[in-house]
């Protein structure tokens, strides 16, 4: 049995942690085991991953690359577990993978970029740079990743690994469901929705602020078609959010639904997906919204801009670019033929490349090209 010790920073409901319950679900039980090390945990989450047979191990808050008691808790779990593979993925989880990885002499140390790193500060930089020297690869979730990496930190592309995320192939809504949701939500039989999913931690990273601004413009210019725009989400800057429609007079057609832990329901009421972020690794929920047959308008940046095919399964626009987004919106929110073609591309492109049993199939080949090079049976 090949055991896996896979450290993460707080285990909430983003990306890197669905991305672990991925991993616990589909990874070869009969060949691999799996431990999860993360400074705070979600109960709800660490119920889900013991029913796939993986303890999760909480040590609390890590402060700093030099915060050497919660490396000695690091230690104690590799003295126990004995891990033939050390997997850290964001900033604090590669910290503590490559650290205790090297100094456990621990055979096959992985970290694994994912983010996109933009407000990274150089020192930042130079521990990236500095851990990625005692791994075996460095894992990167998008090919804008891997150019950080390249570019950026000058790593040798014989050490990185791309590996694109992968999401859950959604549960089938009924009909029923999703008009008990519009009727829930107010929306009309013939609104056009556009709809987006995400945190709302800071404006200046996902934007909505721009959507919201772009949704305004629309309304006013467009008032031939019923328009929604519909948020899911949560953070401290909803309110601000809410107080931006109200002051340009769209609060009625704006729908915030705070954060919601079953998003599939909801990707069935949107006609259009929309997310400016700033910058992105990855974008997890476009592709969740392409696994829905949506359309996709998304701003030209990080993995966003790989994931949608320009003109293909959607549009890309330049990001801050309220005037671009609001066009690309008005052009879908006008077309449903458009509409349908756009998300059946998406839809092809999805099933093919980000779906979470794809991303589990390049791990655990990542793993056992590694467990061969190291003659690890």
């Amino acid at each position: 049995m090949i055991r896996v010790l896979n450290i993460i920073e707080t285990m909430a409901f983003g990306g890197v942690e669905r991305r672990r319950l991925s991993l616990a679900k589909h990874l070869d039980k009969a060949t691999f085991e799996l431990k999860i090390i993360c400074t705070h945990s979600n109960p709800v989450l660490v119920e889900q991953f013991e029913k796939e047979g993986v303890e999760v191990i909480t040590i609390g808050n890590f402060d700093s690359p030099f915060h050497w008691a919660q490396h000695r808790k690091v230690q104690k779990v590799i003295d126990d577990f004995k891990p033939h593979i050390i997997h850290g993925a964001v900033f604090e989880g590669v910290t503590m993978a490559a650290v205790n990885g090297f100094l456990k002499r621990i055979p096959i140390v992985l970290i694994e970029e994912t983010s996109d790193p933009k407000n990274r500060s150089w020192k930042g930089h130079l521990l990236m740079k500095f851990f990625s020297l005692v791994s075996d690869k460095v894992i990167a979730v998008s090919p804008a990743v891997v150019d950080y990496l390249t570019d950026t930190l000058k790593i040798s592309s014989k050490k990185t690994h791309l590996i694109t995320n992968g999401v859950a192939i959604p549960r089938e809504v009924s009909k029923a469901e999703t008009i008990a949701l519009k009727n829930v939500l107010h929306i009309g039989e013939n609104d056009v929705v556009i709809g987006s999913v995400g945190r709302m931690l800071m404006d200046s990273h996902k934007r909505f602020s721009d959507l919201i601004k772009s949704f305004a413009k629309m309304t006013h210019s467009q008032n031939e078609i019923p328009l929604k725009l519909v948020l899911v989400g949560d953070g401290p800057e909803l309110e601000n959010y809410i107080a931006l429609a109200k002051s340009l007079h769209i609060e009625d057609k704006v729908i915030f639904t705070g954060y919601q832990s079953d998003t599939a329901k909801f990707y069935t009421i949107f006609d259009v997906f929309s997310l400016f972020s700033a910058y992105e690794a990855f974008g997890l929920v476009l592709a969740e919204a392409m696994l829905h047959k949506l359309p996709v308008v998304a701003t030209r940046v990080g993995g966003m801009q790989y994931i949608v095919d320009d003109n293909i399964t959607g549009y890309l626009v330049d990001k801050y670019d309220v005037s671009q987004m609001t066009e690309k919106l008005g052009v879908l929110c006008k077309d449903i033929v458009l509409r349908k073609k756009m998300g059946e591309a998406g839809f092809m492109k999805a099933m093919q490349s980000y779906t979470e049993k794809v991303y589990v199939a390049n791990v655990e080949d990542l793993y056992k090209s590694l467990l061969q090079i190291k003659k690890i049976t």
